[in-house]
């Protein structure tokens, strides 16, 4: 059998069938038939051949002919060790001439060979983060403001304080549909909304009214205020200045320290904290390496591979709008949208692979229990938790998986230049 490669990764493969091997195995299989065929005016199993040759005759060839083709294919990649990505497609040979035997030209791709390139030449940046008490002080001030109550006050409103107040806007002398509210409670300072309409309010006082114009920007989402300029009239009920409160026993329990103990409380928050630190690390380390695989790596797709992820990507995107908007999503979503996302997975998929095997790299049982023990301690029983994680073969292949691709990572970080970076816990989580 005559291999031959055209483009890429696509090689075809002539195959040739001998029409007396089909001819016998088209005669099997209608002799087969044959036991239960029924058929109007005949017993059932006693049909002529003659006449279950004539009704199914064309339908046994075929799916004789594709067997033994088939059949011969799987031989030939298994004798060659061809790496096939996705299904063959078989066609007529043109070119064959024998007429004793059937010509066939098999198409199909193979995985590329892959070459990892001098991983020495790159350098990984490791964050080195300690969780300090300025750390700990600043995450319970976000506990403090998401528990913040508001006192009415005498004076001009500023950012930070709520406003209870009423407002009507206008186009021209008319008044607009959404540009209206009695009472509203408005935070200034959190771009609920215009900033000019805010910029507006700061400095009135209780009882006070206003109006001004401002202009909504040319790409406002309501498109009939796109670009327009309107008069909002607006009346301040009330002012109100934020009121947050102290880190005592009553808020260590409201955060869910039973016994009210505030040392606890920052104890359990530098631990949560920590752990967050070393997911952090962990992240950033491994987009390092990924992005090192990628750039060290020449690969070839397969665009069976490529198509497949293509349409999983897709059909993930309509899945999570379909349970954001609680409507099933019709949307016509090109390919172009996800093709690079796509060939990065596949070519990564393909480059984890090669070094898995060539290192043979895998999950110890161990390593997989203390990953979802640690996942676990994150949750108030977390006892449950593993035991939801072993109660399904799916959730404990996903926690192997993670582990598998950890250690991929740390067999990397010990081929390259790995440099420790002082990194502060803002710099390394964000601003929050």
């Amino acid at each position: 059998m005559e291999t031959t490669q055209a483009n890429g990764l696509e090689r075809s493969l002539n195959l040739t069938i001998p029409l007396n091997q089909l001819q016998e195995e088209v005669a099997k299989r209608l002799k087969h038939l044959s036991k239960t065929a029924k058929m109007q005016g005949f017993r059932p199993g006693k049909v002529p051949l003659s006449i279950l040759e004539k009704q199914y005759g064309g339908q046994l060839h075929q799916e004789a002919l594709g067997d033994l083709a088939q059949n011969q294919f799987f031989m030939a990649i298994k004798e060659n060790n061809f790496k096939v990505a996705g299904y063959p497609s078989f066609d007529a040979n043109p070119d064959h001439k024998e007429e004793s035997t059937i010509g066939l030209v098999a198409r199909f791709e193979v995985f590329p060979d892959i070459t990892i390139g001098n991983l020495k030449e790159v350098t990984i940046n490791r964050p080195v983060t300690e969780v300090t008490d300025a750390d700990i002080d600043r995450t319970l001030d976000i506990l403090r403001k998401q528990r913040v109550s508001y006192t009415i006050v005498d004076r001009q409103a500023q950012n930070d304080d709520q406003v209870v107040i009423d407002f009507k806007g206008f186009i021209g002398d008319e008044p607009f549909q959404g540009g209206e509210a009695d009472n509203y409670q408005l935070v200034l300072g959190q771009n609920q909304f215009l900033p000019d309409f805010e910029a507006n309010v700061i400095g009135m006082k209780q009882g006070e009214s206003k109006s001004f114009d401002l202009t909504f920007p040319e790409d406002y989402q309501a498109t009939n205020l796109a670009g327009k300029t309107v008069r909002f009239d607006v009346k301040v009920h009330e002012v109100k200045e934020p009121v947050l409160p102290p880190v005592d026993e009553e808020f260590a329990r409201s955060v869910g320290i039973q016994d009210g103990d505030v040392s606890k409380l920052r104890a359990e928050m530098k631990k949560n904290l920590e752990r967050e630190v070393k997911n952090r690390i962990k992240s950033q380390v491994k987009d390092q390496v990924m992005q090192a695989l990628l750039d060290k790596t020449l690969i070839d797709v397969p665009q069976f591979s490529l198509s497949q992820e293509v349409q999983r990507l897709r059909q993930n995107t309509l899945a999570d709008l379909e349970s954001r908007t609680g409507k099933k999503q019709s949307l016509d979503l090109p390919d172009s949208l996800f093709v690079d996302q796509a060939k990065r997975r596949v070519s990564l998929g393909l480059i984890l692979g090669e070094i898995i095997n060539s290192q043979s790299i895998s999950s110890k049982p161990e390593q997989v229990r203390a990953l979802i023990e640690e996942m676990a301690s994150a949750y108030e029983q977390p006892d449950e938790i593993v035991r939801w994680y072993y109660q399904q073969k799916d959730r404990l292949q996903e926690a192997e998986t993670v582990v598998l691709e950890d250690n991929v990572v740390e067999w990397v970080c010990a081929q390259v230049n790995t440099v420790d970076a002082p990194t502060s816990f803002e710099d390394l989580v964000g601003k929050q």
